[in-house]
């Protein structure tokens, strides 16, 4: 006799558009996981802001219609696949990416995506750990070599990857500059590795941000919102200056001269472009730096996965980060 299929809670998008579109279901079957894979139970699941892009639709087969968001995920190893070694029943884990999503109660990942999480850590944490901290490595380390007493400037240092950079440039003997838009978010900037802070919604930020890093101007600026800030970064930067762009959300209009002058670099950053390599290294830092105390995910604002639609709707409208927004499941 047939064993009777377990069912979980989920939120599934079946049709492109805005937040609306993320619908709850409580009759999905359990996914299983296959000979390279473990199926984990999530207790939390990060919200990156890809996850409002594919779901928008501006990323063109990026998912086939229906599916489940979520790519990091913290929770407990249920099963695994028969090829499966490093994993057991039981075992703490986050993950970097997942193949049958993480806005859910159960999901499956690719074992090589999955990594131990420390007791240091809660679920919460730990689903703030994938993107924003091996993007902030890769970002600094893989397509930039940053160096210790050069000054970085993170423009939108209090979200997910903006902290994360916070604390990996300090504890590696950077001069970290931070921008945020709310007095909470630029707190929580200081708290976490930043030695100034400046509010990007007050006109004179760009001078407090000049008058402070000095004749020597800034070396490296990690870009969140280049459509933004991508023309006033180049007149920050120092000779041989170089910008990086985690986020864009359109287009931007730049005076070549500013780079030329200065002989500036801009630099598009993707941790999905990094090789098997690279990400093996992104880990071994990472998990380093949680064992060693300096690497502390920030989670912010809390949601439960019914509310999934209003996690997307507050990254939307930039209602000012406080750290990761995480979808809390069990």
């Amino acid at each position: 006799m047939a064993t009777k299929k377990q069912m979980m809670k989920a939120i599934s998008v079946s049709e492109f558009g805005n937040p609306e579109v993320l619908k709850m279901k409580k009759n999905i079957p359990v996914p299983d996981p296959k000979g390279n894979e473990v199926l984990i139970k999530v207790h939390a699941c990060g919200v990156n802001v890809m996850d409002t892009y594919i779901r928008a639709g501006s990323y063109a087969n990026a998912q086939v219609l229906p599916y489940i968001p979520g790519t990091d995920v913290a929770g407990e190893i249920q099963r695994v696949g028969i090829h499966v070694a490093r994993f057991k029943k039981g075992d703490r884990v986050f993950t970097l990416g997942t193949v049958t999503g993480g806005y859910a109660e159960f999901t499956v990942a690719a074992a090589n995506t999955v990594f131990p999480l420390s007791d240091k850590l809660n679920f919460k944490q730990g689903a703030a750990i994938g993107v924003p901290y091996f993007t902030a490595y890769h970002a600094l380390f893989q397509r930039e070599v940053i160096k210790a007493g050069e000054t970085l400037l993170i423009h939108g240092a209090s979200g997910g990857v903006g902290m994360a950079a916070c604390q990996i440039a300090r504890a590696h003997g950077m001069k970290v500059l931070g921008t945020a838009g709310t007095e909470e978010g630029m707190k929580q900037v200081l708290k976490n590795g930043a030695h100034g802070v400046f509010n990007h919604r007050k006109k004179a930020y760009l001078y407090q941000i000049r008058e402070t890093s000095g004749i020597q101007n800034i070396d490296v600026i990690l870009e969140m919102l280049a459509n933004v800030n991508l023309s006033e970064d180049l007149k920050l930067l120092s000779r041989g200056g170089r910008v990086m762009i985690v986020g864009c959300q359109g287009l931007a209009e730049i005076d070549p001269d500013d780079m030329m002058l200065k002989e500036s670099i801009i630099r598009g950053i993707s941790f999905i472009s990094a090789s098997k390599e690279e990400m093996n290294e992104c880990a071994a830092a990472i998990l380093a730096g949680i064992d060693a105390g300096w690497l502390k995910p920030v989670v912010g604002h809390e949601y439960p996965l019914a509310k999934a639609a209003e996690a997307h709707n507050d990254m939307a409208e930039n209602k000012g980060a406080l750290g990761k927004r995480v979808i809390v499941i069990c």
